[in-house]
């Protein structure tokens, strides 16, 4: 069946516009002591989840330009050269990575402003014959790379931060990966439920929405959160 070409939903680039503007600030305030702090992620300090969330931009607007001309170009050339990219740029002078994340923010804007209506329906690879991704997904993408990673620096801007719009978008996403055991999860705050997993859950987790999504992603330790079997499902990370 035929896709149509919708553009992305006014909600999503709305609460994008709202996480790049909060992010910008983050970064523009930063010391450049902070850079080479660790991060919440393993093996990475603020100045290399800086540069992946760059990287990142440049990739998915590379990734639509590719779109709009009919290059079909991929996000990425392998998965080893984005990460020697990362390693690279998050070695780099603060300013330059400063200058980098700013610069990113508005490129994939004006990139998904500029894509032709009919392209949205369009497909593109994360690295050549890798993952296919539909033009239309790269708003949510970008606004879950550009929220969950601003958390993952462990500054002021925590998950506590996040708008309820926006853990209810990241649960929602949290039932499209494999689950090893089927699970139910309910949003105090939104009283709104998700069965997680394939088969009947045995298991309900409850809590607040952004501790919901902030655990369904890998991190933290469930805090906030309670299970009606007493035990927290595994979560691998992302």
């Amino acid at each position: 069946m035929t896709q149509r070409a919708r553009p992305p939903y006014p909600l999503h680039l709305q609460l994008l516009d709202g996480a790049n503007q909060r992010l910008v600030s983050t970064v523009e305030a930063l010391e450049d002591a902070t850079f080479t702090r660790p991060s919440l992620l393993p093996g990475w300090s603020v100045g290399h989840v800086l540069a992946h969330l760059a990287l990142n931009a440049e990739a998915l607007a590379g990734a639509l330009a590719g779109i709009a001309s009919g290059a079909g170009t991929p996000m990425y050339e392998s998965q080893d050269r984005r990460d020697r990219d990362i390693a690279d740029l998050g070695a780099a002078a603060p300013a330059v990575i400063r200058d980098r994340v700013i610069e990113t923010v508005t490129l994939f804007d004006d990139q998904v402003a500029s894509l032709p209506p009919d392209r949205w329906a369009t497909t593109f690879s994360r690295t050549p014959g890798g993952q296919v991704i539909r033009a239309r997904s790269t708003v949510l993408m970008r606004l879950r790379e550009v929220d969950i990673h601003h958390a993952d620096l462990g500054l002021a801007y925590t998950h506590a931060d996040w708008s309820p719009q926006f853990s209810s978008s990241l649960i929602d996403y949290a039932g499209h990966r494999v689950w090893s055991a089927p699970f139910h999860v309910h949003a105090d705050d939104l009283d709104q439920d998700w069965d997680l997993g394939e088969g009947k859950p045995e298991v309900t987790v409850r809590g607040p929405s952004h501790e919901l999504g902030w655990w369904l992603t890998g991190r933290g330790d469930g805090a906030g959160l309670v299970s009606d079997s007493g035990v927290l499902p595994t979560i691998e990370p992302w």
